[in-house]
């Protein structure tokens, strides 16, 4: 069997540059790599319920956002299939079968989900459908027989738990359930993008986000605003780049050749850190350069943005033919599970005719 993939993302809002520089741009490159034999990107509709049962309309209209995203910044239908998770209902059926391998108490121990839970303010009073995603994210790789799940450092305690309940099927029933290997960044900068405030994390609650669909105006505005130094309050002033969010975004985007076509008076980025640092270059300089990168990143995206909404019946089309074709590849790992556990009584003939002669007393 080849290398598969499994990512996805939740759908509650639309996709940032927090979401492209930690995967979107690296899952277009692993499609093209040629590298893998199947690659499944998740619209992640029922997790993104475990904490908006109450607002489900919020999770349905970012359906299509997330989907003109995708698009948007190269996925090619193709090449991945591209479904949403509600529609795959072999997924819940995994998951509940996997409930029976997982304790309470290893649940409450995951340093993801107690990050998660007190980010929600969820400490008296939390969904159960929340407290075991880590169950069903595990239901949602193994569905595929996924090789491979690229991540940040901050889910590695997620694909360790599924690697556990996979362990742990296998050797209680004797299955074949792939243990998959986590995928990191390979680009330090691209670990967490902070927000346009400085804040550790770009956050949609937070409104410190620039959007893949933003306007070249709104990405402007939002570099303009950008957090920096606080004590380079003068041009000639010595400033610093560790935890300067410009100079952060610019280690994310910045290529060799921006500079010959943006900035010719440096010759590459270690340069303007050091006249930044020393004193007499001024941050609205460094931030109209970091536009102009942001934007010629951002323009081919917005662009094929534009031609997928001119067909949004169409883009529904591509979601249910991938919703359908992951169907059935959840389906097969189904039974291979029912039939690992024993449970496929209708299809086993051999129980049958036993308990068939069984009873006739033979």
């Amino acid at each position: 069997m080849g290398k598969i993939i499994l990512t996805g993302d939740r759908p509650t809002g639309r996709l940032h540059l927090g979401h492209y520089v930690g995967s979107l741009r690296r899952r277009v490159e692993l499609q093209n790599s040629g590298l893998f034999e199947k690659i499944f990107i998740m619209i992640a509709d029922a997790q993104a319920l475990t904490d908006n049962a109450d607002n489900p309309d919020k999770v349905r209209k970012n359906i299509i956002e997330v989907a003109l995203d995708y698009l948007s910044v190269g996925i090619d239908p193709t090449k991945s299939t591209i479904f949403i998770q509600s529609q795959v209902a072999e997924l819940c059926e995994l998951a509940f079968y996997y409930m029976n391998l997982v304790t309470v108490s290893r649940l409450q121990r995951n340093p993801t989900v107690k990050t998660e839970i007190q980010m929600r303010n969820f400490e008296t009073s939390i969904p159960v459908g929340f407290f075991t995603y880590p169950i069903s994210q595990a239901s949602d790789i193994t569905a595929f027989r996924a090789t491979t799940v690229p991540v940040g450092e901050d889910q590695l305690p997620m694909i360790e738990q599924t690697r556990e309940i996979v362990r742990r099927f296998n050797s209680i029933y004797g299955g074949d359930l792939v243990e998959p290997e986590v995928l990191l960044p390979t680009n330090a900068a691209c670990l967490r993008l902070p927000g346009t405030d400085g804040k550790a994390k770009m956050s949609k609650s937070l409104g410190n986000c620039i959007y893949l669909s933003d306007t070249s105006e709104e990405v402007r505005q939002r570099v303009m605003s950008m957090y920096t130094d606080p004590d380079h309050l003068r041009v000639q002033d010595p400033g610093k780049v560790e935890g300067n969010t410009v100079f952060t975004y610019l280690d994310a985007f910045c290529k060799p050749e921006h500079f010959e076509a943006y900035l010719p008076e440096y010759p590459n980025l270690d340069e303007l850190k050091s006249h930044y640092k020393r004193g007499g270059l001024g941050d609205v300089k460094v931030k109209k350069f970091l536009i102009a990168i942001l934007e010629e990143e951002l323009a081919p995206i917005r662009a094929r943005r534009k031609e997928w909404e001119q067909d949004i019946p169409g883009v529904y089309r591509l979601l249910k033919e991938g919703s359908d074709r992951a169907r059935e590849v959840a389906a097969q790992t189904l039974a291979d599970v029912r039939r690992a556990m024993r449970i496929n009584y209708f299809e086993d003939a051999e129980l049958i005719a036993e308990q068939a002669r069984k009873f006739r007393g033979e």
